[in-house]
């Protein structure tokens, strides 16, 4: 098969064993540092892809990603929020809008008391939530069918030693009426009838009720909705979707889940950015050790360059003769890099359960990590460390060439 004469001789040049023990040396650990420094960019890169989707999956699922409620400092129902509901519902990008009445509130068990905040909704409507694929003990759909009911997260269950079946008191710091004994807050006792356990901060902080029962420990009248939440199919157009939302509909607030999560989420790209920045400084210090190589080689093969170049082989050949050499070199780390970053990506919590590793410590029950792989993300790490690769065998390359034949051949 027909080769060019300089992609031919790079070849023999990569493969020769007629090279000095120091020159294979930094040959060696140049590929090995290629190699390592890209299967740890796709394994590190492909965990926090998994840490940041897990992420996205508890925050954004449970945080509305645009609330809309009534332009009054104070909370108030939200007149013929039917209506409006259907009118959000038909813009594009939106999943769901569900009704809401929320208020902080105490809820006391026989055994403790605790703050917490109190959410009235209707069920009908939260067939999709997050809460309602995650029940550990009963139906959310509960607060329909029984008076007066609660659902509450497994983690504050705990706290509070209740389970299903259980009188809690609810009790309304800010609500209060007067009785024979003076002004006492708003309170009413309520039966646990479901359980949910999603693994997140909202599992021992937030309590489900129905919206009327909502309504009156508030003392507003019907069902008391105050407020709208919507769930769009990417939480991310948020910030695209609100200022046609605040130009079509006028007498309400459009709240997004930026101004509430917005810093985490900042935060964690912050750090995923880092994580590529050190990792890649890893693969170009490996890549430019090919520099010290193909200098060496360079050094090395002055006489066959000088006679090369005599028999009339171009400068731009030269070249091209040493960036094959270094490609090579490079291409050998890349490909292996690859190979044993998408093996060990895809068997690390085998190996993590194997070797008895535990990142999380002992208070976690699950030790596995969430991995992410994406193409996209191989792809990427795999270009930029060719890229380094080439950019590291331009300078031999270019030394190479300016060899003068009769210079080098003078004591041949």
């Amino acid at each position: 098969m027909f080769q060019p004469v300089s992609f031919f001789i790079g070849l023999r040049y990569s493969r020769s064993q007629n090279r000095s023990g120091f020159v294979s040396f930094i040959t060696f650990f140049s590929i090995a540092g290629i190699l390592l420094g890209v299967a740890s960019l796709i394994t590190v890169v492909s965990v926090m892809n998994g840490f940041e989707g897990e992420l996205k999956k508890k925050i954004l699922g449970l945080v509305p990603h645009i609330v809309v409620s009534a332009e009054q400092e104070k909370p108030a129902n939200m007149p013929h929020w039917q209506q409006q509901r259907e009118k959000l519902l038909a813009y594009s990008g939106v999943k769901a809008v569900t009704p809401l009445i929320e208020s902080e509130a105490l809820i006391q068990s026989p055994s403790t008391l605790q703050g917490v905040l109190l959410q009235g909704i209707i069920p009908e409507y939260e067939t999709g939530h997050i809460i309602n694929q995650h029940m550990v003990a009963g139906e959310l759909s509960s607060l329909d069918g029984m008076p007066y009911s609660l659902v509450m997260g497994q983690a504050l269950a705990h706290k509070l030693n209740v389970s299903v079946g259980d009188k809690i008191r609810l009790v309304i710091p800010n609500k209060t009426v007067f009785t024979p004994m003076g002004r006492v807050p708003v309170q009413r006792t309520f039966t646990l009838t479901g359980v949910f356990n999603v693994g997140s901060q909202i599992d021992d902080a937030v309590v489900y009720i129905q919206s009327r029962a909502a309504a009156k420990l508030l003392r507003r009248k019907g069902d008391g909705i105050s407020q709208l939440r919507l769930y769009l199919n990417d939480a991310f157009y948020a910030g695209e979707l609100t200022p046609q939302l605040k130009q079509d509909l006028s007498g309400y607030t459009f709240t997004t889940w930026n101004e509430s999560q917005g810093a985490l989420f900042a935060a964690v790209s912050m750090e995923k950015n880092m994580m590529w920045l050190m990792l890649s400084l890893i693969v170009a210090v490996a890549a430019f050790n090919i520099v010290s190589a193909l200098v060496m080689v360079v050094i090395d093969k002055q006489g066959e360059i000088g006679i090369l170049q005599t028999l009339g082989l171009a400068r731009g050949e030269i070249v091209k003769i040493f960036i094959t050499q270094g490609m090579v070199n490079g291409l050998w780390g890349v490909v292996l890099g690859s190979i044993l970053g998408v093996l060990l990506t895809l068997n690390l919590n085998t190996l993590m359960s194997v070797t008895g590793i535990n990142i999380f410590g002992p208070g976690y029950a699950s030790q596995l990590l969430p991995i992410q792989l994406e193409a996209w993300n191989v792809a990427v790490i795999v270009f930029s460390a060719l890229m380094m690769s080439f950019v590291a065998t331009l300078y031999p390359a270019y030394r190479a060439s300016k060899t003068q034949p009769a210079e080098v051949l003078r004591n041949e």
